[in-house]
């Protein structure tokens, strides 16, 4: 059956003030998805079933249609998704509002027919094949403890839940409520609550590009992170820990007097060669860090394995001098291996976990509570603050990839020398009037 079009033209009051004239466009045809006459978004069909678009004479907010300076006014409309997945627009333009929205409605109208048939197996697919699907496409661009995660959300989390819709179906509120379970019926942090919601987003404006579908009124609610007040070390604490490490000195020990100042994160300290450190130069590089990861393999006693990978960003990859101090410690323990492991002396990398349990066991005979290894990171980064150290120079030492990341999360000000700083405006006559 040919394609039959149908313009009128009506005048509609909307109030006592404003008319507003519509024209809509009517085309006739017929529909065989699914046995019966329907219409499914974004589901192209040989022959097009009836639809109606309108054209108002007023303008409609958020239509992207606008007058230029050079008084003429300009539309702009969706045309599709570029290789790289962005949005490419199409423009047309008139000498008046009206002109120019007739011709972004001809221009979406002559899009929809021209388009290439979208197959209705798209309608039929869950939102967790589209994971899944996602996950195969860029697994070869991610790191395995990245990979793990996410599938540790898909398994856990997502599929559960979201895993049957269509993503027809999906909405607003169901991604709500999806967010309202993981933070209050599983207790999970809004960190990780957040982490999983970006995933969600990952997949949902993947769908949209691969079914050019239009599912920008799905709005998601990020939970709000709470800033925690990180642990340092004061530095009486930080002399007292110094002068218990040396005292019968070990390789773990070593290992914490590294942390504490470098500002090495735990993973990188047990992923350092001999080959990264230049012991005559005081160069420490570090190339890779320890981490543990969900085990691909579900049917294998080992829930988690160990694996030496790539620091946590590319700013990560970073080279930094170490102090004369610590620079004499490394000779100690030199080896003529370079493919050695400095924790081990071997090309064996020392579990992460038994760094913590020994700096537990130091602390504790201290009498020193809540610290764990991170806390050396912050120590080191506090210090150096308290002492001048250049923030640039800073947040590249710590293999941040912005100084606002170092300044935000990591530099902590004691109370000292907060105090200090408030005197200084004192001495510089900045003080109440005496009464």
């Amino acid at each position: 059956m040919e394609n039959n079009t149908l313009c009128n033209r009506h005048s509609l009051g909307v109030n006592n003030h404003t008319k507003m004239y519509v024209t809509y466009t009517r085309i006739y045809g017929w529909s065989d998805y699914g046995g019966e006459s329907s219409y499914q978004p974004g589901y192209r069909l040989e022959n097009m079933m009836w639809m109606t678009l309108l054209v108002y004479d007023y303008i409609i907010p958020g239509e992207n249609i606008y007058k230029r300076k050079d008084g003429r006014w300009e539309g702009r409309y969706k045309k599709g998704y570029d290789k790289n997945k962005k949005i490419k627009y199409g423009y047309c333009y008139g000498h008046s509002y009206r002109e120019t929205k007739e011709k972004v409605t001809r221009a979406k109208i002559e899009l929809m027919l021209n388009s290439p048939p979208v197959s209705k197996d798209i309608y039929r697919k869950r939102f967790s094949e589209y994971c899944v699907q996602w996950i195969k496409i860029n697994e070869s661009r991610l790191k395995k403890s990245t990979l793990a995660k996410y599938h540790f959300m898909l398994e856990n989390h997502i599929k559960p839940q979201l895993g049957d819709y269509s993503f027809t179906d999906l909405n607003s509120d169901i991604i709500a409520d999806f967010s309202k379970d993981l933070l209050y019926q599983k207790k999970l942090s809004p960190k990780t609550v957040r982490d999983i919601l970006t995933f969600v987003h990952k997949i949902i404006s993947y769908i949209q590009a691969e079914t050019n579908s239009n599912l920008s009124s799905i709005t998601i609610s990020y939970p709000r992170l709470e800033r925690k007040e990180l642990r340092v070390l004061a530095a009486e604490e930080q002399q007292n820990l110094i002068q218990y490490l040396v005292q019968d000195f070990d390789i773990y020990k070593f290992s914490v007097l590294i942390a504490l100042f470098t500002g090495l994160r735990i993973g990188e300290v047990c992923a350092l060669q001999w080959k990264d450190i230049s012991v005559e130069s005081g160069l420490l590089t570090v190339r890779h860090t320890v981490q543990r990861i969900k085990n691909p393999d579900s049917d294998s006693a080992k829930k988690t394995l160990l694996q030496l990978g790539t620091p946590k960003t590319f700013s990560s990859a970073r080279t930094l001098p170490v102090t004369n101090g610590l620079q004499k410690l490394f000779k100690l323990f030199q080896h003529d291996d370079p493919e050695a492991f400095i924790l081990t002396g071997n090309h064996q990398f020392i579990d992460p976990r038994n760094l913590q349990r020994k700096l537990k066991k130091y602390t504790k005979d201290l009498g020193i509570q809540d610290v764990h290894f991170h806390t050396l990171r912050h120590t080191f980064a506090t210090r150096c603050i308290e002492f001048g150290c250049d923030i640039k120079i800073l947040s590249e030492m710590l293999g941040h990839s912005n100084i606002s990341t170092t300044l935000n999360r990591y530099v902590h000000p004691s109370m000292d020398f907060k105090r200090e700083n408030i005197l200084k405006l004192e001495q510089a006559g900045f003080f109440p009037p005496s009464i």
